[in-house]
C-alpha cells in the first residue's frame, strides 16, 4: 500500500536525521530491502514521492528537536 510506504519513508528519513544528529550509527537491517522495494514502487507512481516525505520527517524531527529542548523554570 503506498500509503503505508510513505509512512515507512518518513519513519526511516526522520530517524536517520535523529540518528546523524546525535551522532548515532547504525547497520541496515535485512528488511530494509523489502522496503525500498515498496518505495520504488510508490516513486513510479508519484515523482514528488520523495520529497514529500523529507519534508515531513523534516517536520517531525523538528517537532522533536523542539520538544526536547531544556525549559527554563520560573523562579
Amino acid at each position: 500500500d503506498e500509503n503505508y510506504a510513505f509512512e515507512e519513508l518518513v519513519a526511516e528519513i526522520c530517524a536517520a536525521m535523529l540518528c546523524a544528529s546525535a551522532g548515532v550509527t547504525s547497520s541496515p537491517r535485512p528488511d530494509h530491502a523489502k522496503y525500498i522495494e515498496n518505495w520504488l514502487k510508490a516513486l513510479k507512481n508519484d515523482k514528488r514521492f520523495i520529497f514529500s516525505a523529507s519534508a515531513q520527517a523534516q517536520k517531525a524531527a523538528d517537532y522533536i528537536f523542539g520538544a526536547s529542548q531544556p525549559t527554563a523554570l520560573a523562579a
